[in-house]
């Protein structure tokens, strides 16, 4: 009997340790997510700051490691509804990624 509790006991044990370790490994990546995002985000910025139209196309890496990509379509191509052109930014940081598109 004694060894079917400390087996029952064990199993819980496991099982809340599995359930542990992933929520800290989300939690992890969540902080991925936001670095991702203002990768994303800064691309975004960069490009409308730019001189010229369209904005600049290409991908960049910022000091922390996190990778943007910036891609722009001009007006009626690929499905642009904008008054000139759109713009969208791909943020990149631990194989985690964030978009970020907007219509000019």
């Amino acid at each position: 009997m004694a060894v079917l509790i400390l087996a029952a006991v064990l199993a819980i044990g496991l099982g809340i340790s599995v359930i542990s370790v992933q929520q800290v490994k989300m939690l992890s990546e969540t902080g991925y997510s936001v670095i991702a995002f203002y990768a994303a985000e800064n691309g975004i910025e960069r490009s409308l700051m730019a001189t010229g139209t369209p904005p600049s196309i290409g991908t960049t890496t910022l000091t922390n490691g996190a990778t943007y990509k910036v891609t722009v379509r001009l007006k009626s191509v690929s499905g642009c509804t904008a008054d000139n052109y759109c713009v969208k930014s791909i943020g990149d940081y631990k194989k985690t990624q964030r978009a970020l598109e907007i219509y000019y």
